[in-house]
């Protein structure tokens, strides 16, 4: 994501770019991924609320012709970054500071 950024700075484009993965995920699946992930089993409650858009139709077009592609899809990112994520969550809890490790 980082390259994808660095990229657009170095880039002609103007305006709006869309920096992600082509792949298309619920709520629901993203909350399943993290926990799958995480080893957690859990429940997933769905509450009364305001409904928004169903799904968005972003291009990644805009940001391919600067040659920048996903390296890893969501799942593959989840994995790498989910033990640093814990690490931070268990240092924090025992009072450490844990932000460069990992």
């Amino acid at each position: 994501m980082v390259d994808g950024i660095y990229r657009l700075t170095e880039s002609s484009l103007e305006g709006p770019a869309n920096i992600g993965s082509p792949e298309y995920v619920s709520v629901a699946q993203l909350v399943q991924t993290v926990a799958d992930v995480a080893g957690k089993t859990i429940r997933i409650r769905y509450v009364e609320g305001p409904v928004g858009v169903q799904s968005r139709n972003f291009s990644n077009e805009r940001i391919y012709s600067t040659g920048w592609q996903a390296r890893y899809t969501l799942n593959d990112g989840i994995v790498r970054t989910y033990p640093w994520v814990d690490a931070q969550v268990r240092a924090q809890r025992a009072g450490l500071s844990a932000v460069g490790s990992g």
